[in-house]
């Protein structure tokens, strides 16, 4: 006869290595962060002769399905999927709004570049503001990214641009590295179309 206690014994073994064996066959999670323009685009470099800018960004709206760390991932027009061990390293509007600030400064001579909220008292040329409706992709498919974005006077008075904006990139692989680099190619596109409009209202 096993008594009481050596049958406790046997099951807090057992209980542990279950519980270790678990934890050996967890996938780890992956980090991502999403990555500025390359500055070797000849695009990217403004002329000598721009006048240098300051900048204010935000704010920045995004949708509550993208505020968390896992990365969404479309399964159907209705349906979306949450990569629990495929994450964004960074709170997604923050890494946006980093990236999106490092890409004017390469595609427009900036003096500053400011984050709302700001100071009252900082000087600004331009404000951009904006409203994220998509920015999701699958992997081996495609990113949209879908955005409203408005560009103000620097004391946000006066409207110079307003538009709806939709890029869409092909993703070259079928895991999330390539996910997350479509998802910088869109981004780099939008900064892109903004920097063009920055370009073109400095050279009136």
């Amino acid at each position: 006869m096993i008594r009481p206690t050596r049958s406790l014994t046997y099951i807090l073994i057992g209980t542990l290595l279950l519980t270790v064996l678990g934890c050996a066959s967890s996938p780890s999670s992956r980090f991502y962060v999403l990555s500025p323009l390359s500055g070797s685009a000849p695009e990217g470099k403004p002329s000598a002769s721009d006048r240098c800018v300051s900048i204010g960004i935000g704010p920045i709206e995004i949708p509550d399905y993208l505020d968390r760390p896992q990365i969404v991932t479309h399964v159907t027009p209705n349906e979306i999927k949450l990569a629990e061990f495929e994450r964004w390293a960074e709170p997604f509007k923050d890494s946006f709004m980093r990236v999106l600030a490092q890409n004017l400064s390469s595609l427009v001579c900036t003096k500053e570049i400011s984050f709302f909220p700001w100071r009252r008292e900082i000087p600004m040329d331009y404000r951009v503001e904006m409203k994220i409706i998509r920015f999701d992709g699958n992997p081996g498919g495609k990113v949209i990214l879908e955005t409203w974005w408005r560009l103000l006077s620097g004391d946000g008075k006066t409207m110079l641009q307003s538009k709806r904006s939709n890029f869409s990139e092909p993703v070259g692989g079928g895991d999330y590295k390539s996910l997350v680099l479509a998802h910088s190619n869109a981004l780099g596109a939008l900064s892109r179309e903004i920097a063009e409009t920055i370009t073109t209202l400095q050279k009136k």
